[in-house]
């Protein structure tokens, strides 16, 4: 981690074309080297022991999300919730509580009573949360405050940093901090799995852990610079294939929905078209839910009684089950910059 916290305390300063270029020369080199576990994870899809599969007997998962970075994004939310509503979906935004902007109150009722819900990104957005835990513990403290303040369910650290351990402290049901796979990211360990898992804590409690299982539309679209959404497309339907959890991770921040395009905007019909496309080829096949009825389901199977968690990189801690995953997949164990 001590590369990734010298990178972010450098990132203020380096222009936004510099950073941007370095990261798609890195993501070039990642795609080659990682291509026999990105997109997909072969070994992500084993089936959990004692899993029994999804509500009312659907064939797969499918969970929307979105980070509000900063006031771009902000003043987006209600115009994405518009989109989804309009198509007969809903989703969870989670915004930061003291970074560039404030979330009005007015705003998060409106998401709640429309059937959507709001969680917590981090407490601010610069990369510093997990620089010492005594700096984790501090913040913590602030992070239980909204919690408790905005009536939120779950969390998801920014530039999905984590540390298993440390999210302890934050009390929540559920955290979306990790990913079955993705080598783009700044710490880059795969759980390797494309289902919900336990993690436990030494008192007898913890909180489901919901790794993301599509890219991020960030390094979709402006990294790795693709121009059609057919990964996304791909990567659900073996997900689907194989009865995982479909979670998406997007960002209005990034959405262009019209004017002037910005360099790190793409089309929101690139999102709007993957939602037809889900409602088309898999109308009846997928229970659609939001985060916290996910980790409320989970638990009320209590099916989490089968997972341990293991130490794992850098103090974090990972589901044991599959415990072969994270050791025979090389992604588990990489680490880099964003």
């Amino acid at each position: 981690m001590s590369l990734i916290k010298a990178y972010y305390a450098c990132k203020p300063i380096l222009p936004w074309a510099l950073r941007t270029a370095l990261r798609r020369a890195r993501a070039r080199f990642k795609r080659d080297a990682c291509s026999d576990r990105w997109p997909i994870d072969p070994t992500a899809a084993v089936i959990p022991a004692g899993w029994t599969g999804w509500p009312r007997n659907k064939g797969f998962a499918l969970v929307l999300t979105h980070d509000v970075e900063g006031t771009r994004g902000l003043n987006r939310v209600q115009r994405l919730m518009d989109v989804e509503a309009g198509m007969g979906f809903k989703s969870s935004f989670n915004f930061v509580p003291e970074g560039a902007y404030r979330v009005p109150d007015d705003l998060r009722f409106t998401l709640e009573k429309s059937g959507f819900e709001v969680g917590i990104h981090g407490l601010k957005h610069d990369g510093k949360l997990y620089s010492t835990h005594a700096e984790f513990s501090r913040r913590a403290a602030r992070i239980r405050e909204y919690r408790q303040k905005w009536q939120v369910s779950g969390f998801r650290s920014p530039f999905m940093h984590h540390n298993l351990d440390w999210i302890q402290e934050l009390g929540m049901e559920y955290d979306a901090s990790t990913f079955d796979t993705d080598p783009f990211e700044p710490q880059a360990d795969g759980t390797g799995t494309i289902f919900p898992f336990w993690v436990s804590n030494r008192k007898g409690g913890g909180y489901v852990e919901l790794p993301y299982t599509l890219v991020q539309d960030y390094n979709l679209f402006v990294i790795l610079q693709e121009r059609t959404n057919e990964i996304w497309k791909r990567k659900l339907d073996w997900i689907a294939e194989h009865g995982g959890m479909v979670l998406m991770n997007t960002h209005p921040d990034y959405m262009w929905f019209e004017g002037s395009r910005g360099r790190d905007e793409y089309p929101v019909n690139l999102y709007s078209e993957l939602l037809s496309y889900i409602r088309q080829k898999h109308e009846g096949a997928y229970w659609h839910a939001l985060p916290r009825e996910v980790a409320r389901f989970f638990c009320s199977t209590r099916e989490h009684r089968h997972y341990e968690t293991v130490a794992h990189i850098d103090g974090a801690t990972e589901p044991s089950l599959p415990t072969e995953n994270l050791v025979a997949n090389p992604n588990a164990r990489a680490q880099g910059l964003a």
